[in-house]
């Protein structure tokens, strides 16, 4: 008797272990370690050329731009009179963070855009090292995607080392100050650059609504996840 009880105890304890196990795998898939997520960068970047230049910090004043649009214009701030400041975002046509993240940028350029805040989009790759990053594609793709804001060809590639960019999808939003643009946010969207649906944290958003608020941003720096930027090396 004393025999049987000791295997249906242990029957029973192995089996809660077996549960335990199992259920500890299953939220280890839904929220990746930094490792999982630092694994998939790798696997999209196989071909990363990092700036190499510090660029801006919070507080910096954000150099003039003149950038192709898709639509075959000259695009520059000064073209936006009318502007609190502006969403700069370096993104791409091809860095799947990047696809993941447009949806969230049209919605954050028909939101913010009539609040001061347009979305200025700008390639940084070049399309020698990255093919599907033409200035043809980049067209196709704001056609596609139905862009309602500027998607600009850093033509000299050398805008996104300026401002210090590393990934796309990479993010500077600027506070008109007199007649200088401020650094007051860099870095991710949100903290959930893969799955939009999952948001838990909408770091951009939050700090414009501070600006419009007449309040310091409180978040001023999070870290970019996404693919390096495409560069030839030195």
């Amino acid at each position: 008797m004393k025999t049987q009880i000791l295997k249906i105890t242990t029957s029973l304890l192995f089996l809660v272990l077996l549960v335990g196990c199992q259920e500890k795998q299953t939220e280890q898939k839904a929220e990746p370690t930094d490792n999982q997520e630092s694994k998939e960068v790798a696997m999209a970047d196989d071909t990363e050329v990092a700036a190499t230049t510090k660029g801006y910090g919070i507080g910096d004043a954000a150099a003039a731009i003149n950038l192709k649009n898709v639509d075959g214009t000259m695009v520059s701030y000064d073209d936006y009179p009318d502007a609190k400041g502006f969403i700069v975002i370096f993104t791409c046509n091809t860095c799947p963070f990047a696809v993941a993240s447009e949806d969230r940028i049209i919605a954050l350029d028909q939101k913010y855009k009539p609040k001061g805040y347009p979305v200025i989009a700008i390639n940084p790759n070049d399309p020698e090292v990255q093919p599907d990053d033409t200035f043809e594609l980049m067209q196709q793709k704001a056609k596609d995607k139905g862009f309602t804001f500027p998607y600009l060809y850093d033509t000299s590639n050398t805008v996104y080392a300026t401002y210090g960019a590393t990934k796309t999808p990479h993010v500077y939003l600027l506070q008109k100050e007199d007649d200088q643009r401020i650094v007051k946010y860099i870095g991710a969207i949100d903290d959930n650059v893969r799955n939009g649906d999952a948001v838990k944290n909408q770091f951009l958003a939050n700090a414009i609504d501070q600006l419009l608020a007449g309040k310091e941003v409180s978040v001023t720096e999070t870290k970019a996840i996404g693919c390096s930027i495409k560069q030839k090396k030195a």
